[in-house]
């Protein structure tokens, strides 16, 4: 608009000229007029295009200042607590997966609305409840909901939308609130020790169960909570998800391996036992601790990987042969 104000300024004054004796009817407008008149509302429509960039510079300061101390005990439980060590690949997968799409985010249309400073206040309402209340849970998933909040508040919502995978993942960074662990871990224990039970006389091994405790002829061996699977389960599950992001890109595809990934645990977790009470049994009562309890962990969880893996290959082979012609 700008520029076609400065050309019509200067056709007329070459109208104005092409007649000799003639008076314009307004004066010759300066250079710097002309050069004002064009640069600034282009300048004008950069900044707004682009905005102030100090403000998310502004907030995610004040987000690390005012989250710290949470952020520090979620770190400390991550390297402490092995059911939850996968917490340290969470914020760096999303992360990854921002950076992996940052064209398309640059692409997306900015409308900043200001239905994410209600958020934003909500979010910060649960961190005050959690952090008076003592609850770590409300305090951590807070965070998530004050992130969220921000993006809709200074980008709109179909940045959010296109964020939202990245945001929801970090979810899984958020450790289990106890009460909700115990209820997850019992049944588990229980499950483990029935199909362990009903497996190991099918291999020769005379079993007598009692609750979680596997009573061998060798020695009873009791399927205890670090014993339940609850750790390779949650861990599963996360790559399930960084694994079904990365190698397909189907979402139906996605959900399936994510929700796959339990029952393959589950049984995995299974099978370690009963390669423990085989172990017991056969070998000596003294390697179902140890080195090789440790050991026999780590194998079924690279084995419940490889079951994930070949999973997926037969979905995606199954799915080739109906699209090949008869």
């Amino acid at each position: 608009m700008a520029g076609n104000a400065a050309n019509y300024q200067l056709a007329r004054l070459q109208n104005c000229n092409a007649y000799s004796g003639n008076t314009c009817e307004f004066a010759r407008p300066s250079m710097a007029q002309l050069v004002q008149t064009v640069e600034v509302p282009h300048t004008r429509a950069f900044w707004r295009e682009r905005g102030p960039r100090w403000q998310p510079i502004v907030l995610a300061g004040l987000v690390i200042w005012l989250y710290a101390p949470i952020l520090a005990r979620l770190a400390r439980q991550w390297w402490t607590d092995p059911n939850f060590s996968h917490g340290f690949f969470v914020p760096a997968f999303s992360l990854y997966v921002l950076w992996q799409n940052r064209d398309k985010l640059r692409a997306v249309d900015r409308a900043p609305s200001s239905w994410g400073l209600l958020l934003v206040l909500f979010s910060l309402g649960i961190l005050t409840l959690g952090v008076f209340g003592a609850e770590l849970f409300l305090s951590r998933i807070s965070l998530v909901l004050l992130l969220a909040g921000m993006v809709i508040f200074l980008y709109g919502w179909p940045m959010l939308r296109a964020t939202v995978f990245p945001l929801a993942f970090l979810v899984l960074m958020v450790p289990i609130p106890s009460i909700v662990l115990n209820q997850i871990t019992f049944p588990l224990q229980i499950f483990a020790s029935k199909l362990s039970a009903a497996l190991l006389p099918l291999l020769g091994v005379p079993v007598l169960r009692e609750g979680n405790v596997i009573n061998l002829p060798a020695m009873p061996l009791e399927v205890a909570d670090a014993c339940s699977g609850i750790r390779s389960l949650l861990s599963l599950t996360c790559l399930a998800v960084m694994y079904g992001y990365l190698l397909e890109k189907r979402i139906g595809i996605r959900v399936l391996l994510a929700l796959a990934s339990i029952p393959i645990a589950v049984v995995a977790n299974s099978f370690r036992i009963v390669g423990t009470g085989l172990l017991v049994q056969y070998w000596d009562p003294d390697k179902a601790e140890g080195f090789f309890h440790a050991f026999s962990g780590w194998l079924i969880f690279v084995v419940s990987l490889l079951m994930l893996f070949a999973l997926h290959r037969l979905i995606t082979t199954g799915e080739r042969r109906k699209e090949e012609p008869l």
